[in-house]
């Protein structure tokens, strides 16, 4: 017999004003669970935490928690009300009646590399999202409940992070867009949709795949349902008798077939992404030259870039890694021209037009709602790509609804405020993006959709990101800040990084603490075959078909150019073919040597 869950909700029920967010949802969490919940933003995912948690109370059922249990919760934005000190808000997840256990605190925040008398008020995101897992972890919890525990972290902190919950022995369930980290982690999945909690015991490395056959199991079960519908409206309308008499039940039930059907088409919309595109300009956007610069502080002179080089050319995808504070956004104001290196030179294009997406969200105002955000000197419309559009039309590209127009921005999810702050960035004409974090709280289809609209970007994009997978299915390059002003570039996306990367000659000084063994949770060492990233693997594939088509261009080309009358002809048709062969022997020699050097790395990466 299964011993008793550890925590679980039966016939769970959520409304907001009508119809159901969530009904009849039952879910058990038990000892030694890994599990993740997935969903689009809005669809109730940390509703359904904070439930678990017993913060709500459902509208309907009933939660069941084993006595003594006890339970460990991150919310995606902790509440520090009250609490003036690191130390005084971790001690706050002591079990009631437990501080004689404070050593805990000060464990934990060793772990995690916090000072126990800052001020909650100074921390950056980062630092405030570690300081709430080490008042997570504290109470020693027999269940976990994390709500996006990689945002605003870095990437040692989330491979520490990982290796932690990879450890834990208890029932652990958590929401989070990042893919490697549940590709690591997760053993079963929840995945919420519309209002129905669809359970997998399949890993998540597995989700797509098992979406994809419930998506063809609900495409045929909308088939049938259509035809249905066609059955029950062609019963209301046959018989002149029939029109004072039918089955007013009857009728009923092809309204709610009718509500069916528009909740599959409704779980179906998506985010509708495009870029306001201004002239690309010449091919070199930036070029650095022996960079350096450093900062006097309170602990002496910091280097922050030393001697670094770089060539970034029009459409290049260059990713931006590092720790927190190792000085990726030092770099970024030195390579855009905003701050000027101590030695060295940078120079830009003169037809940059770029746009900036601030993780901080700086460019939101809160008190203005969605309409003067979009519209800031009045009106109904915004230009997009140079052409006016209503704004409700286009917020809705953004799956935002009509009604929120005149909704202030502090009403809004973390989700909200990134796709709202993607609707501005993109409505303006630009040919270099930077952007900061795009990637935190928005879920799994817009995030797909968004690395779809950047990869089509003609346009220069300059990244910094946590999220590994993100960067390995976009990035050309990829920067990696390792602090002390050490910079280096390397070729494709962060698992490329990982491959090419110098082994360090010993444990920094500023990463994480290793934590206990992991035993027979601890991931396994058997080498795996590399391979190329996305965007590589991608770039090969397309190759070939391109120099096929340049190798026809040219021989129609030379052919033209041979005809010995085209000159006497037509001078200018003579020298405009010309010049158009020239262009696309270039253009061959590049392919045939991109072809070559991939194709090799291919082999190399094969060969381990």
């Amino acid at each position: 017999m299964a011993p008793p869950p550890l925590l679980a909700l039966q016939g769970a029920t959520i409304t907001f004003g009508g119809r159901p967010l969530f009904e009849a949802v039952d879910v058990a969490i038990g000892r030694g669970d890994k599990l993740c919940l997935v969903g689009r933003n809005g669809s109730g995912k940390s509703t359904l935490l904070r439930l678990l948690a017993g913060e709500n109370p459902p509208d309907g059922g009933e939660r069941f928690i084993q006595p003594g249990c006890r339970i460990g919760t991150l919310p995606q934005e902790p509440d520090i009300t009250g609490f003036s000190t690191v130390h005084d808000f971790v001690a706050a997840g002591l079990p009631a009646g437990d501080e004689s256990a404070l050593h805990r605190v000060d464990a934990v925040l060793d772990r995690l590399q916090l000072v126990p008398e800052r001020p909650l008020t100074v921390l950056s995101g980062g630092k405030l999202r570690r300081t709430a897992l080490a008042r997570a972890l504290v109470g020693n919890p027999d269940v976990l409940l994390l709500d996006e525990p990689t945002n605003h972290l870095d990437l040692p902190t989330i491979e520490w992070l990982e290796t932690e919950l990879l450890a834990f022995r208890g029932g652990l369930l958590v929401i989070s867009h990042d893919r490697a980290f549940l590709t690591r982690l997760a053993r079963r999945v929840w995945w919420l949709d519309r209002g129905q909690v669809r359970q997998s015991d399949r890993p998540f490395a597995e989700f797509e795949a098992w979406q994809a056959e419930r998506f063809a199991a609900d495409e045929e079960a909308a088939h049938k349902l259509d035809r249905k519908i066609v059955s029950e409206t062609l019963w209301m309308r046959e018989g002149l008798s029939a029109r004072r008499t039918r089955n007013m039940g009857r009728v009923r039930a092809l309204q709610d077939l009718r509500q069916n059907r528009a909740d599959h088409v409704a779980g179906g919309r998506q985010v509708r992404m495009a870029i306001a595109e201004s002239e690309t300009g010449g091919r070199l956007v930036i070029e650095a030259e022996r960079i350096s610069k450093s900062f006097e502080t309170s602990q002496g002179h910091r280097p922050m870039v030393q001697d670094f080089s770089t060539r970034i050319l029009r459409g290049d995808r260059v990713g931006v890694i590092g720790r927190n504070g190792a000085g990726k956004t030092t770099l970024l104001k030195l390579l855009t021209g905003r701050l000027e290196p101590d030695s060295g030179t940078v120079r830009l294009s003169s037809t940059l037009e770029p746009a900036y997406f601030d993780q901080k969200r700086a460019a939101l105002d809160p008190e203005a709602g969605l309409r003067q955000v979009l519209c800031p000197f009045g009106g109904d419309s915004v230009m997009v790509n140079g052409k006016p559009r209503h704004v409700a039309s286009y917020l809705k590209d953004f799956l935002f609804d009509s009604r929120q127009l005149d909704s202030p921005v502090r009403t809004l999810s973390g989700g909200e405020r990134n796709r709202l702050l993607l609707a501005l960035l993109f409505a303006r004409p630009s040919n270099l993006l930077i952007m900061d974090e795009p990637t935190n709280d928005l879920d799994m289809d817009t995030l797909d959709l968004l690395q779809e609209v950047l990869s089509d970007y003609q346009g220069t994009l300059l990244l910094v990101s946590h999220d590994r997978d993100f960067l390995d299915r976009l990035v050309t390059s990829t920067i990696a800040v390792e602090g002390d002003g050490v910079v280096a570039e390397y070729t494709g996306g962060y698992s490329d990084y990982i491959r090419q990367r110098p082994p360090p000659p010993s444990t920094a000084s500023t990463s994480l603490k290793p934590t206990r063994p992991t035993g027979t949770e601890a991931l396994p060492t058997t080498k795996t075959k590399r391979k190329l990233g996305y965007r590589q693997q991608r770039e090969l594939d397309q190759l070939p078909e391109r120099i096929d088509t340049l190798m026809r261009a040219i021989a129609v080309l030379t052919e033209q150019v041979a005809d010995p009358t085209l000159f006497r002809r037509d001078q200018a048709a003579f020298s405009r073919l010309s010049a158009e062969l020239e262009a696309r022997q270039a253009e061959l020699a590049v392919a045939e040597e991109s072809w070559l050097e991939l194709e090799a790395l291919r082999e190399e990466l094969e060969r381990g």
